[in-house]
């Protein structure tokens, strides 16, 4: 069955606001990764300001709501905007519930990186559905229920 947690989008301190939110709730970050580990990171031509900015950061809040979040870079075309900085991201108990899931929210829409497989290892797609609501679709194995 699938779950759904917020992941934010910041302009240039999603470190500095984890950490914040990390001081409020407690636990430990799931994951911290940075654009500079990211396979291709040179042929994007990122600055090192980039490279050591927030790529996907995680922080487990209660059994099963996670927060999660990344910097916005120009190099990859993503722009902030204050209002409209956030997903809902879910994560599907199965590669066939992603797909699925996925197909249903894209209908009307328009998908804005395909339903893959990552260097992460997850399966992985995003979109915007008909209303404007961005949505990010995950299937990682090493994590379904």
């Amino acid at each position: 069955m699938a779950t759904i947690n917020p992941y934010l989008n910041f302009d240039d301190n999603s470190e500095e606001a984890f950490n914040f939110y990390r001081s409020v709730f407690g636990g430990e970050f799931a994951t911290v990764m940075r654009y500079g580990e990211m396979p291709g990171c040179d042929v994007m031509q990122l600055s090192d300001a980039d490279k050591a900015k927030i790529m996907h950061i995680a922080l487990p809040i209660g059994n099963d709501t996670v927060l999660m979040a990344s910097d916005s870079i120009e190099a990859s075309g993503q722009t902030h905007t204050e209002g409209n900085n956030f997903s809902i991201s879910v994560s599907a108990g199965s590669r066939d519930e992603a797909e699925r899931i996925f197909k249903g929210l894209a209908d009307g829409g328009k998908e804005t990186m395909p339903l893959q497989d990552t260097f992460w290892g997850a399966y992985f797609g995003m979109l915007e559905d008909r209303f404007k609501i961005n949505w990010m679709v995950n299937y990682d194995e090493r994590y379904a229920k």
